[in-house]
């Protein structure tokens, strides 16, 4: 590939990212903000989807294969080395997974009593 001022940008840019990411702290940080953004997403969907009761069957197929999709592309590898982690998009989208379906069962609790 050709080395040029946008290239050369997005691979420090991607570079700085990967050094600040580096940190365990905010790697922390950015799975939490993904599990909570994961529960106001799940919360959402069932408020929009349960407010014309219309389309209740299409989305939760839709949530179904995303949560299975995600779980696929998670878990799909063998076991790792415990030093060894996954990628940190990997770990978010678990984590956006996680609190998907979180939200989800305390909605049906909330719904059954």
């Amino acid at each position: 590939m050709q080395r040029t001022r946008f290239s050369t940008l997005v691979s420090s840019a991607s570079n700085q990212f990967g050094r600040w990411v580096f940190n365990p702290w905010r790697r922390l940080s950015l799975v939490i903000i993904g599990l909570l953004f994961g529960n106001f997403f799940g919360i959402a969907i069932s408020s929009i989807a349960g407010q014309a009761a219309k389309l209740d069957v299409v989305v939760s197929a839709i949530l179904l294969g995303l949560v299975e999709l995600i779980s696929w592309l998670v878990y799909r590898r063998p076991p790792q080395a415990p030093a060894q982690r996954n990628s940190l998009l990997l770990e978010v989208m678990n984590a956006l997974k996680i609190g998907l379906t979180y939200s989800l069962f305390v909605e049906a609790f909330k719904l059954g009593s």
